[in-house]
């Protein structure tokens, strides 16, 4: 990592502080503040950890001002247009782009072990009809540790990568059952003929009744979706499935709570958010009305979809998305969907507003994807569990990464309390 010969002097009160000064191979530099207790008696005050680095990482790098997104150095733009998921998987898993050799085999490891254990169709079951998607994923991902017992020893080389292989390849089965369950389908088994999108949006979409046949535009905007959103860097439900294993959680538990943190609509929810948006809109005559709104400080109306939270100038993820939408809304049409009329006249006209360009509003990545989404026809229900689906290598990855890390230590946020000191215990009749 750093040389550690640069240091930084923290000055308070009557004590200074030397402090080591770390440089990784991008961003910013890092102040080692490990020892800061032990030598000055004093935490850092830092809520939602949006200036500590809490690990080293490898895996994914992203600069937010300049809209740079790498996995293992390669720009995502180049993945997204030369790639393909699971060669991305293999990136992320692996730290190199897969030989032929090497990526036919981890396709096929990966492709002959999409089914799940018989008696898990009875745990989904269980659930009500009307429970959310990702209600059962986080159920059921997490009784996977019930079900596959050989994988759960985490000191265990072996048994992590069959876990990781077993996750990755799982997910689309688990996701669609979920989908299949909810609607009041029957439950349709994977096939390895099929690649990995493509087996996806069969499990999903096929009936007993008749054949259902993949389109290839549609299984590569799927493949697209999937490896945009792999893996984000220390995001909130990566950097819990990190707090969850570094208490020594078998792997499903900690993906089971990457899936939950996922769940939350600041989150995992905001491609469905922009959907609910564009249909409260409703038509293309009532844009301006919501444009001007969303010009107005004092309406809380916010445009869903635009500008990003960690990229200050444009997403790099959203150029790719944009051109699969344009494809699959020229194949679905849009002429009877007043819902996707209204997001390409959004669009064009929030890209000519001068407003929207100073306040680099942008069309992002969630809200091409949830449009892509709503055109191949899934509810909006689904669309945290395909983020789901896809962001599990990345999990992975980040998990793997930090199980092997010789500084492994169990997640121990520290706090500025502000509660009562300490008083004695008053008997009921005295209060």
């Amino acid at each position: 990592m750093a040389d550690t010969s640069k240091t930084a002097t923290l000055t308070f009160g009557d004590k200074s502080i030397e402090l080591p000064v770390l440089e990784g191979t991008a961003g910013p530099n890092v102040i080692d503040i490990r020892k800061l207790y032990g030598q000055g008696g004093v935490f850092t005050y830092d809520p939602g950890f949006t200036s500590t680095a809490a690990c080293d990482s490898e895996i994914t790098y992203i600069d937010g001002d300049e809209g740079i997104l790498l996995h293992r150095g390669y720009p995502i733009d180049q993945l997204a247009e030369k790639s393909h998921f699971l060669e991305v998987c293999y990136l992320l898993l692996y730290g190199e782009l897969p030989t032929g050799e090497q990526i036919e085999k981890f396709e096929h490891l990966v492709t002959n072990h999409t089914m799940i254990h018989e008696q898990m169709h009875y745990f989904f079951r269980g659930f009500r009809r009307d429970a959310h998607p990702m209600a059962t994923m986080v159920g059921v991902v997490g009784a996977m540790s019930a079900f596959y017992h050989d994988s759960t020893d985490i000191s265990d080389e072996h048994q992590r990568e069959v876990a990781s292989i077993r996750l990755i390849a799982k997910m689309p089965t688990i996701a669609a059952m979920a989908y299949k369950y909810s609607i009041g389908q029957p439950f349709v088994y994977p096939r390895n003929d099929l690649d990995y999108a493509s087996n996806f949006l069969r499990m999903c979409f096929s009936v007993p009744a008749e054949e259902y046949q993949v389109n290839p535009i549609l299984s590569r905007a799927m493949d697209r979706i999937f490896t945009l959103h792999a893996d984000h860097e220390q995001n909130a439900s990566t950097s819990t499935v990190r707090l969850a294993s570094s208490s020594g959680a078998n792997p499903f538990a900690c993906i089971a709570a990457g899936i939950a943190c996922l769940w939350g609509p600041a989150h995992g929810g905001a491609n469905q958010a922009c959907l609910e948006m564009l249909r409260e809109i409703g038509t293309v005559d009532r844009i301006p009305e919501y444009i001007a709104r969303a010009k107005d400080k004092n309406d809380p109306f916010r445009l869903m979809g635009f500008g990003h939270r960690v990229y200050k100038n444009f997403d790099p993820r959203a150029t790719v998305m944009k051109k699969s939408a344009d494809e699959v809304l020229e194949l679905m049409g849009i002429e009877n969907n007043p819902t996707l009329q209204v997001a390409k006249e959004l669009e064009r006209l929030a890209l000519e507003d001068p407003y929207f360009a100073e306040k680099k509003l942008y069309p992002n990545v969630d809200f091409y994807s949830g449009i892509i989404l709503d055109a191949m026809g899934f509810p909006t229900s689904m669309f945290t569990p395909i983020f789901a689906l896809a962001r599990t290598v990345g999990w992975i990855s980040q998990w793997k990464e930090q199980i092997s890390d010789p500084q492994l230590k169990i997640g121990r946020p520290r706090q500025l309390y502000q509660g009562p000191t300490q008083r004695d215990y008053v008997d009921v009749e005295n209060r």
